[in-house]
């Protein structure tokens, strides 16, 4: 199927956030799983708004639909890590943030990571034996953890799809786009650390 007639209507996606996030890897994500019918929330740390930023810049800021204490793992199909090195450093040490993404692994659901975003997976204890990429300074931090660093724009490794940069984004979401319609579909997705569930979007 042509990634334009995919259908993700009835899909629920949790984007875990704190403030300064890059704003860019939210919303052109955001924008893609909500143009093929998938609903979004933003789960944070407090209600009320979240601080984006442009690089180094504040950018918009953007409605929280739950705090990590509200949110429910069983509730979602997928989950996005935007980066952006303030968010990344902050959400990698809140627990409930971790054990959200902890759930999403366990229960085999899309975990969908760009650039700082990596960072919670490895605190998280998830990211041994998974092949993925990042932003390039986290490469130490994703080897020493037991994972496989690689230097593409896009890395499948069975419900993971993780990207490095801004200049990824076509090449992530139309990954992400696909995978989250296979698991909406029960198609089975490859095992964790299977070389044959890693490669570039096609």
């Amino acid at each position: 199927m042509e990634s334009n007639d995919v259908n993700l209507q009835g899909t629920r996606v949790a984007i875990l956030v704190t403030e300064g996030f890059e704003q860019v890897e939210f919303t052109e994500p955001k924008s893609a799983l909500e143009k093929h019918g998938a609903s979004t929330q933003v789960v944070s740390q407090k209600p009320g708004k979240v601080q984006g930023y442009n690089h180094h810049d504040k950018g918009d800021q953007f409605d929280v639909d739950l705090t990590f204490s509200q949110a429910n793992a069983d509730e979602f199909d997928a989950v996005l890590l935007p980066g952006g090195v303030i968010n990344g450093d902050e959400l990698r040490v809140i627990p409930e943030a971790q054990r959200f993404v902890q759930q999403m692994d366990e229960a085999g659901k899309p975990v969908f990571v760009i650039c700082h975003g990596g960072w919670i997976l490895v605190s998280a204890g998830l990211t041994d034996g998974r092949t993925m990429t990042s932003w390039p300074t986290l490469r130490d931090d994703i080897s020493n953890a037991g994972g496989t660093w690689l230097d593409q724009e896009v890395v499948v490794d069975g419900n993971w799809v993780s990207s490095r940069k801004p200049d990824d984004i076509p090449a992530f979401t139309r990954k992400m786009v696909d995978v989250l319609y296979q698991h909406k579909s029960g198609g089975a997705l490859r095992n964790k650390g299977d070389q044959q569930g890693i490669g570039l979007a096609g």
